[in-house]
């Protein structure tokens, strides 16, 4: 046993530095790599060279060490946050310690003292038996490095792939209460984890604390794959039509499902030294090729090399690359085993297991103690090549935005708060926060609208929905809100007369007034006159003030009707108005269906469910009139009405409309001109319109969609869109989507976790594609199942509300399946 003072390599950590025993000089950056499957072929082209450049400009006698943290946690429910919304709490219980990886990266650049003796299995720090440093570091040469590792920093942020943070002396060394990286690498800790002193066999395996770990190299040129690159497909996302890209070395990084450090080291020598070195091989090997056909390749390999290094103008360096994975002491190794080397071997390369020379490979692991890597256990290669076996991915970030709804990463379904409205538009990447949603039936389409409009609706925006399908029923009754909807029994009505509180009669009130009666009197062919327009105008403003002289009449169209028989009559009398000026008679007339008694009577008169400025959350349900040639018209000018006030009455409010596949209907019924209209300036008053649909043929034959929603609707959602894999092109066309965006469409649902049950959506910006997976109380709000459905209403009425018929379900299923 040794202690571990008298052979650990640092010497000493200051100036946001690390200096070793032997006098090496170590600065260490953390590194926000991309999110993992959201790159391209090009985009890995693009990092690669980025990589390349930025080592290159590292001084010979460098050390390159990017070490990736891979650790199995559990997600930690906020309940404080959810409040006492029952939808988030329900959501919070579902996803509390569900399992996902962390990710954090590190990079170390190394400068070794000029008296520094290479190591090698036969020596190395682990057998010094005294620290003494070898000679006393100046500042020129600290100074010359820091600004070699500042230009390598500026080259990698530069490239908009990578941001990284130089690491202070508290972040390298630890603090009483946090770890630094230096002791995290040691005793194996989490990141943020208290100190914790552990011990260290290394003797008959490496046990670290409880944690039984194991090496897996890459040293040996004869062990990895024959053709390496920035990327690699990746099968399980890949169709017959489309390649999906990840990181060549991925298979190592966020693929590989344990506890593990992914080690990567690359050494920069005198190139000119090296290749000299080289040429002097390769004629001991000419001489000896007569010998053995053995030394005859060789000589060949190194004659290859050497022409490459020159014509190409290649960087010679060696490297190396390891998988230190852990388990705990009572864990099947076995298992871990096979993880590692099924990874190695969907690179193509052969996984070696390190025994006797792990102690020194995972000692030289220690931040700032690269120097004493044993330099027999590396390969010669070119910049170009080693660089492909970085690691160039990281797991899905979570938005730290206030507003967005919550959806899984694809890896593990890790919740995650995603802002798909301003975050963008902050970012530069949107105008608008308009959407378009486009998925098949059996997609989960109305899963995710459901849950979107659900979040949007508990951070306190207006939330407006047009169905045609009773798909939002469950969550307007479970908010509470206002759910109009047609049938015989209990059929749609409204009272655009009614001003609630607050609300006043403007020039916009009276103009949507005005348009909702001229459409129920005149055709859709049929033209009115000025003079009409104008007594239409002044009889409007006449019965206002009607109401305001006697408070007890009900503003309704019942007492209009009866104003303009009675009041309204005489006044064109007096004024002398012509009947050809204003046919009052046959406006009585053709509305007279609209007054009491009348065949449509219950349409203008409501009595109930009149504050509709104020409501948070409106569902019009017009599946039952979607094709009636009177009530639809009315009813859409209605519910335009009622957005519109929305929009320009509410200041500093969200507000969205979500129209489902009614926009059908509506775009036939000469409501084209208003889609635009509101595509184009919901925008400016704080909101966003939201259009559903379901076929492909739907976007491709109509131009309403084609130029007033795609082209005003920079967030575009995409669902399972499988069924048309074999005609996507018209897609992709109209949409604009590049070919990373046809692979990640594409991709989606066809890997799933067979362990849960959840559908993947699309969404653009970010570029990326989620989980929407939900609650068991969530699932039973958003179904549209029927047989669920009805259950659903059963429980409610025996519980006595839609909140604890739900709750009671869901109890009742779990235990069933418990």
């Amino acid at each position: 046993m040794k202690e571990i003072e008298k052979i650990f390599p640092i010497y000493k950590v200051e100036n946001d530095a690390i200096l070793s025993v032997q006098g090496d000089i170590t600065v260490a950056f953390e590194a926000i790599l991309p999110e993992i499957f959201t790159m391209g072929e090009r985009d890995y082209e693009a990092f690669h060279q980025a990589w390349v450049r930025a080592i290159r400009l590292l001084p010979p006698h460098s050390i390159f060490h990017k070490q990736d943290w891979f650790t199995d946690r559990k997600y930690r429910a906020d309940f404080e946050k959810a409040g006492e919304a029952f939808l988030s709490l329900s959501s919070e219980r579902f996803f509390n310690e569900r399992p996902y990886l962390s990710h954090s990266c590190y990079i170390y650049l190394t400068k070794q003292a000029k008296e520094h003796k290479p190591a090698s299995s036969a020596y190395t720090g682990l057998l010094r038996k005294s620290i003494v440093p070898h000679q006393t570091v100046s500042t020129r040469p600290f100074m010359d490095f820091m600004d070699s590792a500042g230009q390598f920093q500026r080259i990698l942020t530069d490239s908009g792939f990578v941001n990284l943070k130089r690491l202070d002396d508290d972040a390298l060394a630890g603090t009483a209460n946090k770890a630094g990286i230096i002791e995290r690498y040691c005793f194996l800790l989490d990141e943020g984890e208290q100190p914790t002193i552990r011990d260290i066999h290394l003797k008959d395996g490496m046990l670290i604390g409880d944690k039984r770990s194991m090496l897996f190299t890459l040293s040996d040129a004869e062990e990895l794959p024959a053709l390496c690159g920035p990327r690699i497909n990746h099968d399980r996302y890949s169709t017959d039509r489309s390649k999906f890209s990840v990181g060549f070395a991925s298979p190592l990084g966020m693929l590989l499902d344990c506890n593990h450090v992914y080690n990567q080291y690359i050494f920069v020598d005198d190139a000119p030294k090296t290749l000299k070195r080289m040429e002097a091989k390769r004629l001991r090997l000419q001489s000896l090729s007569a010998y053995s056909r053995e030394n005859a390749i060789a000589r060949d390999a190194t004659n290859d090399f050497l022409n490459e290094a020159i014509s190409e103008q290649r960087l010679p360096v060696k490297a190396h690359f390891n998988v230190l994975a852990w388990c705990n002491d009572n864990e099947d190794p076995n298992e871990l085993r096979n993880k590692v080397s099924s990874a190695m071997a969907q690179m193509d390369a052969v996984a070696k297991q390190e025994r006797d020379g792990a102690p020194q490979v995972w000692f030289a692991g220690i931040p700032g103690g690269e120097g004493d890597f044993p330099m027999n256990d590396t390969f010669d290669s070119f910049l170009e090549q080693t660089t492909c076996f970085l690691n160039k991915e990281t797991g899905y970030r979570t938005s730290i935005s206030p507003f967005g709804i919550r959806l899984g990463d694809r890896l593990h379904g890790k919740p995650l708060h995603v802002d798909i409205s301003d975050e963008p538009m902050k970012r530069g990447l949107t105008t608008n926060r308009n959407k378009f949603i486009l998925g098949p039936s059996g997609s989960g389409k109305s899963f995710f609208t459901n849950h979107m409009v659900r979040s949007y609706y508990e951070q306190g925006t207006h939330v407006v929905l047009l169905d045609v399908g009773h798909s939002y029923k469950g969550l307007c009754d479970l908010v509470d809100g206002y759910y109009f909807t047609y049938s015989e029994a209990n059929p749609i009505k409204f009272n655009p007369f009614y001003l609630t509180e607050g609300d006043v009669l403007d020039t916009e009130k009276k103009e949507s007034l005005k348009t909702l009666l001229l459409a129920l009197w005149k055709k859709e062919d049929e033209r009115f006159t000025r003079s009409e327009y104008v007594g239409l105008s002044n009889a409007l403003t006449g019965y206002f003030v009607h109401l305001e002289k006697d408070k007890t009449i009900f503003p309704c169209f019942n007492t209009f009707y009866e104003y303009l028989k009675s009041e309204y009559m005489k006044v064109l009398e007096d004024g002398n108005v012509k009947e050809k000026d204003f046919d009052i008679s046959n406006f009585l007339y053709v509305l007279n269906p609209y007054y009491k008694g009348g065949e449509f009577d219950y349409l203008l008169n409501a009595t109930e469910n009149l504050d509709l400025l104020h409501q948070r959350f409106i569902v019009f349900e017009l599946d039952a009139i979607k094709d009636h040639p009177i009530l639809f018209p009315a009813v859409t000018l209605i519910i335009m009405d009622v957005f519109i006030s929305k929009m320009r009455k509410l200041k500093g409010v969200r507000k969205a409309i979500l129209i489902e596949e009614c926009w059908k209907a509506i775009a036939k019924e000469g409501m084209a001109e208003y889609i635009k209209y509101l595509f184009k300036t919901v925008r400016k008053f704080y909101g966003e319109a939201i259009v559903v649909t379901q076929e492909v043929e739907d976007i491709i034959s109509s131009p309403i969609v084609k130029q007033a929603i795609i082209n005003n609707a920079d967030c575009k959602i995409l669902l399972d869109q499988s069924k048309y894999e074999n005609r996507f092109d018209q897609l992709q066309e109209m949409l604009g989507l590049n070919e990373r965006q046809k692979a990640l469409i594409l991709s989606m649902n066809r890997a799933n976790d067979p362990k849960r049950i959840y559908k993947e959506v699309y969404i653009f910006p970010p570029g990326k594609v989620y989980r929407t997976e939900v609650s068991l109380e969530e699932y039973l709000t958003y179904t549209t199942e029927e047989s669920e459905k009805v259950k659903v209403q059963e429980y409610a009425a025996k519980y006595g509300s839609i909140r604890k018929g739900i709750a009671e379900l869901a109890n009742d299923i779990r235990s069933k399946s418990a």
